[in-house]
């Protein structure tokens, strides 16, 4: 009898677990059908003809159409080159190939590989409704650390056909390909010589929708640039590049940021300043890997005897897997390699505050700032820092309280720099179109007694399904949505929110004038609007101003905290990269102060 017990108690946990298992991998269910190319999509473009098809709800789809040359041989590490026109025509039925990444659910790879992609895949994608014209066009630069991930995960079938734009979105760069500077790769050219290949890509992007996108039904004097995570970055970075004046008329960042990494970060030694991860640092890290040295003081000095012209020939024999074998993979495969540089060509060398706090450092174009209000919660909620696993299924929060307390300031803080401080420098510069928002949507749904409304809640990139009106892809959680009415309604309220934006430059009260009124910051003391569902607190406007001083009090007067050290950790974790680090200020902190704690000895993740 007891064994049998048992033998049921093991079966119950398997049907249990493999339940657990069949919903939490639904992005590996079989993939849709081919799509079939139609010939009324032909299409004459600065590529080639190209030819499309019939996707979701009516939209017409292009996609794999080729913007530049492949960055190959000896165009990787230079300025993306205009595209050369194929002289057949081009089926763009599928997305091309993901840049050289490692493998990840957002690039929809073999999660056993070292590494996926191939250099080249400079592609776009297109979705537009049928007989369009003259619509606004918004181009998606997608996210992933600006290591992982590519546009084609991204369909933009939805939000084109129901609000009447053309969606396009874009491969770039990314990792030591799309971000990279060393001494021996310098030419003369300004560009080139950047190492900001993955900020000229998407410039380049750009260029290609001017040229071309009236051939899809778009409006080239109406280009909204929008993006998420580093791909939010990397819109503000189009906004702060001198090289993208006039390609583009609105911008959207969602969960961004801005910190530009400097030349002599990027280009040197570590003793001289440079990252763990620059250019020198890499090809030390190589000349190791490669066993021709033994360590980091020889690979410098075989480094120093080759000189540059053999530096460079070793670089470029060099394979994707050979760089990304260098890297185990962090969260989601995203490795930590410096990006966005201020080259004092492609980007200022200035900080974010003197970017924007100057109507002649970027282009003062109408722009909408967001984050959510759990950001960290994506990173923190199978980490087993903060998570227990039992028989490797069933999830349990450490400690809740702890765990809320790391969100709510790591929350606080991403807002301060991703939204607040740039909307106060923006708006005092004397842009009177700057817009917030937080999105505060966390009806996720408890699995195996995992409440995951506590464990994500309103996590970082949980909101691009509600913009696209697409929750099927993404990072291969789709199971965290409920697919109820207060989903939908909110989803339906954003994208009416993003295209009424689109079309005028101003959100105002959605694209049907129903919406709640979204004002601009500072109007009447409001700053951002808060995006929630109908059966939660709703959508209501709110006077929060979070900046790096408020988030830095709050810290330091908390008395929730029962080990200074914790404490001491969430400044490191918050305000260690950037300008916000305070020596002074972080010793004193609290009333036992951090001098005990080195600020090093913290994960900053």
């Amino acid at each position: 009898m007891q064994r049998a017990a048992i033998i049921l108690i093991v079966i119950a946990l398997l049907v249990i677990a493999g339940g657990y298992w069949f919903a939490t991998r639904a992005v590996e269910q079989a993939p849709p059908a081919p799509n079939v190319a139609e010939r009324s999509t032909l299409r004459s473009t600065t590529s080639g003809d190209v030819i499309g098809f019939i996707g979701d709800h009516g939209a017409r789809g292009w996609m794999g159409v080729p913007y530049a040359q492949p960055p190959v041989g000896k165009l990787r590490w230079r300025a993306p080159q205009p595209v050369i026109a194929s002289t057949t025509p081009i089926e763009a039925l599928a997305a091309g190939s993901v840049c050289p990444q490692k493998p990840s659910l957002l690039a929809g790879a073999d999660m056993s590989s070292p590494v996926t992609g191939s250099e080249d895949c400079l592609y776009l994608n297109i979705w537009s409704p049928p007989n369009a014209r003259e619509l606004p066009v918004m181009l998606w630069i997608h996210g992933g650390g600006n290591t992982i991930g590519h546009g084609g995960s991204y369909n933009g079938a939805t939000l084109a056909s129901t609000h009447g734009l053309v969606i396009v979105t874009i491969n770039y760069r990314m990792g030591m390909f799309g971000w990279f500077s060393h001494p021996a790769l310098k030419n003369g050219d300004p560009a080139d010589d950047s190492g900001n290949y993955g900020t000229l890509d998407s410039i380049e992007a750009l260029r290609w929708v001017q040229a071309n996108i009236a051939e899809f039904g778009g409006d080239p004097e109406n280009v909204t640039v929008f993006g998420e995570s580093a791909g939010a970055a990397d819109t503000l970075a189009v906004m702060a590049s001198p090289l993208a004046q006039g390609l583009f008329h609105r911008a959207i960042v969602q969960s961004g940021g801005f910190n530009p990494a400097s030349m002599t970060a990027v280009g040197s030694y570590i003793e001289d300043g440079g990252d763990e991860n620059s250019g020198p640092e890499i090809v030390n890290k190589l000349l190791i890997a490669d066993g021709k040295v033994t360590d980091r003081a020889a690979a410098k000095n075989l480094q120093e005897d080759m000189g540059g012209a053999n530096i460079r020939a070793y670089l470029h024999e060099k394979t994707p897997a050979d760089f990304y074998g260098l890297f185990a993979g962090g969260g989601f495969g995203m490795i930590p390699t410096p990006d966005i540089f201020g080259d004092g060509h492609v980007l200022p060398d200035l900080t974010a505050a003197e970017i924007f706090s100057s109507l002649d450092n970027h282009n003062p174009v109408p722009v909408i700032l967001g984050t959510n209000r759990d950001e960290p919660t994506l990173f923190m909620a199978r980490d087993p820092r903060y998570v227990d696993t039992y028989l490797g299924v069933f999830n349990r929060l450490k400690d809740e309280a702890a765990y809320r307390r790391t969100v709510h300031y790591g929350a606080s803080a991403w807002k301060a720099r991703g939204v607040d401080e740039l909307a106060l420098a923006m708006t005092a510069a004397g842009n009177p179109r700057v817009f917030a928002y937080r999105f505060d949507w966390d009806e996720e749904p408890s699995i195996l007694g995992f409440d995951l409304s506590v464990a994500l809640g309103a996590a970082h990139a949980l909101e691009i399904p509600f913009v696209f009106g697409d929750f099927e892809g993404g990072l291969g959680i789709g199971y965290v949505y409920p697919g109820d009415d207060n989903q939908a309604a909110l989803s339906k309220s954003m994208m009416s929110y993003w295209a009424e934006f689109a079309y005028n430059g101003h959100p105002r009260q959605g694209r049907d004038g129903k919406e709640v009124l979204w004002q601009p910051w500072g109007t009447g003391g409001q700053t951002a609007i808060l995006l929630d569902t109908p059966g939660d607190a709703g959508i209501r406007m709110s006077d929060l101003v979070v900046t790096n001083a408020t988030v830095k009090a709050e810290l330091a007067a908390d008395t929730s905290f029962e080990d200074q050290q914790q404490r001491c950790a969430l400044y490191v974790r918050n305000f260690y990269r950037g300008d916000a680090f305070d020596r002074a200020e972080y010793d004193s902190l609290g009333e036992a102060g951090c001098r005990e704690y080195p600020p090093e000895s913290f994960s900053r993740f």
